[in-house]
């Protein structure tokens, strides 16, 4: 039925979401703009100049230049504190080795790197395509056609584990079966095939495991 696995990072692999939610409310507020959580579900699962914008339209006094970095080390911080977890389900999945594999992420190469390296996985995968390899980012589906081409299949022939509108929005539109397993923001599933509590439960509703 399907030819490859394509996985979104962030929220869907390994628990960073929580993480990162934390490090910004604390990052804005100390540079004098608090916002709220629902503020930063927005961002969930888009790259980083796309979420610029976002911030300077709604905050434009605020210096980005001072918040990112802030943001950044933060979510390091706790990451090296707490250590990155895999989501429910992953190992078990990633570890059945059923098909070629492949990340999709929004996140620069650098820090793909970084939390497959911490959450112990980044030998799991062919490939991983990121932020670096796409003009064109996730809701664009230009990400997910990419690593259907370098894996030799058709986008038809790949399923893709999302957490976010974004991200399951751009595997919809590249022609793959989507299952939808939301993170922190909840979703109604209009871009995804299977809209699951879990990432096995996901993987049972598209025929990959019984």
């Amino acid at each position: 039925m399907f030819d490859a696995i394509l996985f979104d990072l962030d929220g869907t692999l390994v628990d960073t979401e929580s993480l990162a939610l934390a490090a910004g409310l604390v990052a804005f507020e100390a540079l004098g703009h608090p916002v709220t959580a629902d503020f930063l579900h927005k961002l969930v699962g888009i790259d980083l100049p796309t979420a610029g914008g976002i911030i300077g339209a709604a905050l434009p006094k605020l210096n980005q230049q001072d918040l990112h970095p802030m943001w950044q080390a933060g979510f390091l911080a706790a990451m090296d504190a707490q250590g990155l977890p895999l989501k429910a389900g992953v190992a078990e999945l990633i570890g059945a080795r059923l098909h070629p594999m492949a990340i999709v992420t929004s996140s620069s190469r650098t820090e793909a790197r970084r939390k497959l390296s911490k959450a112990g996985i980044a030998d799991a995968f062919e490939l991983v395509i990121t932020l670096d390899d796409v003009i064109a980012p996730k809701p664009a589906p230009d990400p997910y056609l990419l690593a259907a081409r370098r894996l030799g299949v058709a986008p038809a022939r790949c399923l893709v584990f999302e957490d976010s509108e974004t991200g399951a929005e751009a595997a919809f539109r590249a022609g793959c079966r989507v299952v939808q397993v939301p993170d922190v923001v909840p979703s109604t599933g209009r871009w995804a095939h299977h809209l699951a509590p879990d990432m096995l439960s996901g993987a049972r509703a598209a025929g990959l495991l019984r």
